[in-house]
């Protein structure tokens, strides 16, 4: 089944694909490879090959079996653009998506660099939401331009683990900055120096703010619970969506 989640911006996680590799700075903590661990001791299905790459076609109906319109964040535990993910498991991942228009469905990737290749040949459905983390400016800043080459409905961007100030960026086409720190144990401290331009050049683009959590180190630098340092930024929360009836791609 699609699984229930606790991530702020979604409804529901759905995993066609699990496990993963890593390929940047913001994989270093990986959460999804801490659970596929912790799931595989359990012996939970799908699970069996720890945080190794798996398809798993026996999932890609779930979304098909709920009726009710949901959001859904696609393979929460991988990345669909993985490079060991063929374009013909892609392609049944999309025909599902194309079937259950009544569904949001919100992919990540870091893999950018085979969204234009991919989408050249393919259509992008209007209840897909496309992203790309941008975690820093080495590694993320460039897969904004990767993801500005695909015509979608909503564009966006995860910028999360932020891990320095980005400096300025480009959002021309980008309708949603989803913006967190990092959690867990050894978790890296976010400043708000480095949130707070985002969100200014979000608010001079047009584009939606959402400020995911502090994470595990607090505004005040302070390393605690996630929970306790809460999702606050000056005073207020904000959860800004996008408006797929007003993107123009």
């Amino acid at each position: 089944m699609a699984t229930a989640t606790t991530i702020e911006w979604t409804e529901e996680t759905w995993n066609p694909v699990t496990g993963c590799s890593k390929v940047s700075s913001g994989c270093a903590n990986c959460y999804a490879e801490t659970m596929a661990r912790r799931l595989k001791a359990m012996g939970a299905p799908g699970y069996d090959n720890g945080f190794e790459l798996t398809l798993l076609p026996e999932r890609l109906e779930q979304p098909l079996r709920k009726k009710k319109p949901t959001r859904f964040f696609v393979n929460s535990m991988s990345d669909l653009f993985h490079e060991d993910v063929p374009d013909s498991f892609i392609d049944l991942v999309f025909d599902v998506m194309r079937r259950t228009p009544q569904h949001t469905y919100q992919i990540l990737t870091k893999r950018a660099y085979r969204l234009p290749e991919y989408f050249g040949n393919s259509v992008l459905p209007e209840n897909v939401w496309l992203g790309v983390t941008v975690e820093d400016r080495t590694s993320g800043i460039p897969r904004i331009e990767c993801l500005r080459q695909v015509k979608a409905a909503i564009r966006f961007l995860s910028v999360e683990p932020l891990l320095q100030n980005l400096g300025k960026l480009d959002l021309a086409g980008i309708h949603w900055v989803i913006v967190g720190g990092e959690s867990g144990p050894n978790a890296r401290p976010m400043n708000q120096e480095w949130v707070l331009p985002i969100k200014e050049q979000c608010e001079k683009s047009g584009s939606a703010f959402f400020f995911k959590q502090w994470g595990t180190w607090g505004m005040d630098k302070v390393k605690r619970n996630k929970k306790a340092n809460g999702r606050m930024l000056l005073g207020r929360t904000w959860t800004e969506y996008p408006d797929p009836k007003q993107s123009l791609f």
